[in-house]
């Protein structure tokens, strides 16, 4: 097995497990392939031996070239954006291990990597896919590279304190206008992120849908609409300044207030690896303190 691992920096309160981890691995015979800095990191600041010339990768056709079988991440769900694209098409299954707090996507505790590991080593777990949002700008604007989102695409204002107005079309069918500080539109994926922080509703990993969200909006009608993912989205946005921000995942773009942003479902997918140890209503339970009574 190749196994491409991907992180930044590694806590103090992790390093033990990751050693312990990267020792497991060795012993296991693994074909290791290391993001360039993150292996840097290791030499400098963990028990790994520096001797042992790893294979490395910087960018997404370095990645790709390598051929790995699955990727593990290290840290958290922004970890997991970031490695996204470097997979992009490829298809390589990704793992995440969470050394950081709050964590949906990156959902294998830190205490459980080497049980995460010997079950990916072992056959023990499936493949979950996961929808992507596609993005495009009209005109002659500079495109999002990469022009996709694993959480979601969020469009607001810029150098402002006061509302913009986002002007919405459905498969080429006028919603509405939302009178807010931006609007979110969100994958499942992403429903636990940007979107469930303005009153976004959680959607199951695996649902067919997008979740469009305003942000702070002024009517207060305006609520969050779930729509099948089959559906083109179109917006227009409407400010007093001349550029607004588009976000994709964490990447921002800067875009002229006359630029109309086309959303539609990516023709690809993210695979995320599903072990035992892993599953959603857990993952939940234990990251929104549900079920829990603190009164006494």
């Amino acid at each position: 097995m190749k196994l491409a691992v991907y992180g930044k920096t590694i806590s103090p309160e992790a390093r033990p497990h990751i050693e312990k981890l990267y020792h497991m691995l060795r012993a296991e015979g693994v074909e290791l392939f290391f993001f360039k800095p993150f292996h840097d990191h290791l030499v400098n600041h963990c028990d790994i031996d520096v001797d042992l010339d790893y294979p490395t990768f910087a960018s997404h056709l370095e990645f790709e070239a390598g051929k790995p079988d699955f990727l593990m991440t290290v840290g958290g769900d922004g970890t997991i954006l970031d490695a996204a694209t470097l997979v992009r098409t490829s298809g390589v299954p990704i793992l995440g291990v969470n050394t950081g707090r709050l964590g949906f996507l990156a959902d294998v505790a830190r205490e459980e990597v080497v049980k995460a590991a010997t079950a990916l080593l072992k056959g023990s777990y499936t493949i979950q896919e996961r929808n992507l949002i596609g993005v495009e700008l009209s005109g002659d604007a500079i495109q999002p590279d990469p022009n996709f989102a694993l959480n979601e695409v969020a469009v607001s204002r810029k150098d402002t304190t006061s509302m913009i107005t986002v002007h919405t079309w459905i498969n080429d069918e006028y919603l509405n206008s939302y009178w807010a500080d931006g609007l979110i539109v969100s994958t499942p994926t992403g429903s636990t992120g940007y979107s469930l922080s303005c009153g976004g509703p959680i959607i199951m990993p695996g649902s067919e849908n997008f979740v469009i969200t305003p942000i702070a909006p002024h009517n207060l009608t305006v609520r969050p609409f779930v729509i099948p993912n089959d559906i083109k989205i179109r917006l227009k946005v409407e400010t007093r300044e001349d550029r607004f921000l588009t976000s994709v995942d964490s990447r921002i773009y800067t875009c002229d207030k006359d630029v109309e942003v086309f959303l539609e479902r990516a023709d690809f997918k993210i695979r995320m690896v599903q072990t035992e140890i892993q599953n959603f209503p857990s993952t939940l339970r234990n990251k929104l303190l549900w079920g829990l009574d603190r009164r006494n």
